[in-house]
């Protein structure tokens, strides 16, 4: 799919003044010098500010500490890609012919870094105030779903303290996939809990992270049902 900025436009609910400003939050380095790097150099610096702004108006009593912590929970990579996985953005992404033969516009770095730049695109097109509009409007369902639990205990650890206090064995997991380099590898890890009939799983660079990500589903359920 050629890249198309009015479908972009659409796909992203923004319009851009200056248009140039958002294929290059779009162009990876691989194109060449210029490329989405300083853009998203800037957009994870709003991207931060933003979500720390928000955390501080939301938890009018949490310290530092464990603002920091809930802001862990938003500005990082796999949130990142998850969003642009949402907005569609792999077909839109300017590749160079190894990173497209690679795979690389399902990467999960390529996709975290494509967000922050369309931050950092935003901010020098139309200023703070715009970009920090489509920050919460994109990511408003990650952050209403921060509470200061998520900020003292991770999403694993939570759901085995659920299941022990309801005397249930605790989850098991297994990775049932490995795909990639090894400098840029993507886990597939599978979760079974004894009183759902489902099998959950989810993915992440790591074997850690994609187990708090299955286990932060697995929550979800359960809490949803009780």
């Amino acid at each position: 799919m050629s890249f198309d900025v009015n479908r972009l436009q659409n796909k992203i609910n923004a319009k851009f003044n200056n248009q140039a400003l958002l294929e290059q939050a779009l162009t990876h380095r691989s194109i060449g010098q210029n490329n989405n790097e300083r853009l998203e150099f800037l957009g994870d610096a709003i991207l931060g500010f933003i979500v720390a702004d928000a955390i501080y108006t939301k938890f009018p009593s949490a310290d530092e500490g464990i603002m920091s912590r809930l802001r862990a929970h938003i500005v990082n990579g796999d949130a990142l890609a998850d969003v642009a996985q949402q907005l569609k953005l792999s077909d839109e992404l300017v590749l160079g012919q190894g990173e497209m033969k690679s795979g690389g516009k399902h990467r999960a770095s390529i996709l975290a870094d494509a967000v922050e730049a369309i931050i950092g695109a935003l901010y020098k097109d139309q200023g703070l105030t715009c970009a920090s509009d489509w920050v919460l409007r994109v990511f408003k369902v990650k952050l209403e779903a921060l509470s200061l639990d998520l900020a003292t205990k991770d999403p694993k650890t939570q759901l085995q303290e659920y299941m022990q206090a309801r005397g249930v064995s605790v989850p098991a997991y297994s990775v049932i996939s490995t795909t990639g380099l090894d400098h840029d590898q993507l886990f597939t890890v599978e979760c079974r809990v004894a009183n759902l009939p489902e099998v959950f799983t989810a993915k992440a660079s790591s074997r850690k992270k994609a187990e708090q990500k299955v286990a932060s589903q697995i929550l979800k359920v359960l809490l949803n049902d009780s």
